[in-house]
């Protein structure tokens, strides 16, 4: 294959995420396979080989280091492969031979549930609904009725998942693993002293009964009611008039305790608070299990963002740190509902990865599209219990345990800049028009977009998904390769030809594309050094030189990415992180057919750092890209 087919060529990557780029034909009446039919069948979690691991990690480190510095880390790697690292890959191979998933406990724990600073900004996920672009824009008085449509969608998927009617997904003709989607619903972290834990109710119907009420928020206060009656969802008519009867109950009336705002405290504080919290009335407790096992929360905001299709960044802003009384951070699902008329989204990591949310907003909103944003059938309201209030009872403890969770919230978020915007010169189609894969496109622009904001390469996370194993969920990518660096450097050099650049970018291109291929299929090397790092951990050996090396921290080992970056996918739905680390960023993206949305956050508090300048410069990189491709195919 000649250099400028190799170029263009977009089809290594074995599918990656084809499923999220067509969903038009998730749902079947009557399924052949059910949602999770295949889930026994799947391989397990393979181990890599460790000679090749350790290769893969010194090949990524090299960006980052000087010939003298690689050097050295080249002997530590090389002392851990002959000596503690052999043991320690026995000892994991022996794991993988009574584990289905060798990773996953391990997983949860390490990223999520041993976690102690507070998770609601730090490891939450959250994001704009897109029904504004077509038939929802910000419009006044619609809250509670767009709400009730909203809802009976939502609760619509829940059916579907408890009926096993959503088609299992596919890359290609490859089962992907559909256990994340059993966390969406009825599903709640709750704290501990030194370790978190996932509570899941959820149940097919053939597995059993599973609780159907759903938790309301609005100004401090909770409201549940069942979202089912005789055996039928209840209609947006019915959940109007549910979510009527609250907002009438909290206008005009004094704000509730904020009790909700515990959940976005340092974990260890908001353990304590909730034991504190059951101590003084074991009513507390039948309150929080009902927050816990309800199908989803819907939080009743005052807010109005006014977003655009063009400029998301309110809503996300509004997400992802609005009001911490009206939207549990434990829950796997906030839906959030602005007073403009507009939709958000807040959920914890935990549980699942973003593409489980992605399906289903997806889902909605095209059942929105085709509908046009109204309710076609019964007017008819049934008889039935309208909402019950939850009361907890608090006293000054828990109003101080509030209010310093609050001030510790408010004074994070307003440190956090957020930006949201719609890149509308092109999209997927011109980038597929040139044979390149769109999402290493991206990817590259972004590391251009580094380099030429700070003048060197950013160490760079993205999430590659291992779906097609039992339980798998993801794998690190690292697209700051030695190729992408040279490419940045070739890219800014004044005296560089077009055909310097378009080499530089060929390789870089493969290099990306080879990488993402090999995480898909278990064979990356993040997980795998993670699984030797826990198993030395766990035994109570001294740590081995290879993790204290400087170019482990430096290259973004141990969690320390600068660019922590998602494809969330090929549909209308985006979400937003905080940034892995002080000096960095944060960066999920949705690439359509005629545009590009991304969201970058930063801290305002990093002198380093600036969201809205590197969102200006990916504009430059993506114009500069499509120009070169454009060059080179002529």
């Amino acid at each position: 294959m000649d250099e400028r087919k190799q170029l263009f060529t977009y089809r290594n990557l074995q599918n990656i995420a084809k499923y999220q780029g067509d969903m038009t034909s998730q749902v079947s009446e009557f399924p052949a396979e059910r949602t999770f039919h295949y889930q026994h069948s799947l391989p397990p979690l393979p181990v890599p080989s460790l000679e090749g691991s350790l290769a893969k990690y010194l090949d990524a480190v090299r960006p980052f280091a000087t010939e003298e510095e690689y050097q050295v880390t080249a002997a530590v790697v090389k002392r851990f492969g002959e000596g503690i690292g052999k043991d320690l890959h026995q000892k994991l191979l022996q794991r993988a031979r009574t584990r289905r998933n060798w990773l996953e406990e391990w997983w949860l724990d390490a990223a999520y549930l041993e976690l102690r600073y507070p998770s609601q900004l730090n490891v939450n996920f959250g994001g704009p609904a897109p029904y504004l672009e077509h038939c929802w824009p910000p419009t006044e008085g619609v809250q509670l009725q767009r709400t009730s449509i909203s809802m009976w969608h939502t609760l619509q998927y829940w059916d579907l998942l408890r009926t096993e009617r959503l088609d299992p997904h596919k890359a290609g003709n490859v089962v992907l693993d559909m256990d994340q989607f059993r966390m969406l619903f009825c599903t709640c972290k709750v704290p501990g002293v030194t370790k978190d834990t996932i509570i899941n109710y959820f149940k097919t119907e053939s597995e059993g009964p599973c609780p159907s009420h759903v938790v309301v928020m609005c100004r401090g206060r909770f409201f549940s009611f069942d979202a089912v009656c005789d055996g039928h969802i209840l209609t947006p008519p019915e959940l109007l008039r549910h979510l009527t009867h609250v907002k009438q109950c909290c206008e005009g009336e004094p704000a509730g305790d904020g009790v909700a705002a515990l959940t976005s405290e340092e974990r260890t504080r908001w353990a304590k608070a909730r034991e504190y919290l059951i101590g003084i009335d074991p009513a507390n407790k039948t309150i929080l299990e009902t927050i816990q096992s309800s199908l989803f929360v819907v939080s009743l905001d005052d807010a109005k963002p006014y977003a655009t299709a063009e400029d998301y960044t309110p809503m996300t802003r509004e997400a992802l740190t609005g009001d911490p009384t009206i939207r549990w951070g434990d829950k796997s699902y906030n839906s959030i509902s602005f007073a403009d008329g507009t939709f958000g989204s807040n959920c914890d990591h935990a549980p699942y990865d973003a593409m489980v949310l992605v399906t289903q907003g997806y889902y909605v909103d095209q059942q929105l599209k085709a509908s046009d944003g109204k309710w076609k059938g019964s007017e008819t309201v049934r008889p039935m219990p309208l909402p019950e209030e939850l009361v907890f009872t608090v006293d000054d403890r828990v109003r101080s345990d509030v209010a310093h969770a609050k001030q510790q919230y408010f004074e994070t978020t307003q440190d956090l800049q957020v930006v949201c915007y719609a890149f509308t010169s092109f999209g997927k189609a011109a980038i597929k028009q040139k044979k390149l894969h769109p999402d290493t496109f991206i990817q590259l622009a972004l590391q251009l977009a580094y380099y030429r904001q700070h003048g060197r390469s950013g160490s760079c996370y993205e999430t590659a998904m291992t779906r097609r194993f039992y339980h798998g969920r993801t794998e690190t990518m690292r697209p700051c390769t030695l190729e992408a660096q040279n490419w940045c450097h070739t890219m800014l050099l004044p005296a560089a030809s077009a055909e310097a650049k378009r080499k530089a970018l060929l390789l870089a291109f493969n290099k990306h594309n080879k990488l993402m291929a090999e995480a898909q299929n278990g064979k990356g090397f993040d997980r795998h050094l993670l699984g030797l790092y826990l198993i030395a951990k766990e035994e109570g050996l001294p740590m081995p030189d290879l993790f204290t090396d400087p170019l482990y921290s430096k290259s973004g080992g141990g969690g320390n990415f600068v660019l922590s970056t998602s494809l969330v996918g090929y549909t209308t739905v985006l979400g937003a992180v905080a940034p892995m680390v002080h000096y960095g960023y944060g960066f999920f993206y949705r690439i359509g057919d005629e545009r590009i949305v991304a969201s970058c956050s930063a801290w305002k508090s990093s002198p380093e750092t600036d969201a809205e300048t590197l969102f200006q410069n990916l504009v430059t990189s993506l114009h500069e890209m499509l120009h070169l491709a454009t060059t080179a195919q002529l």
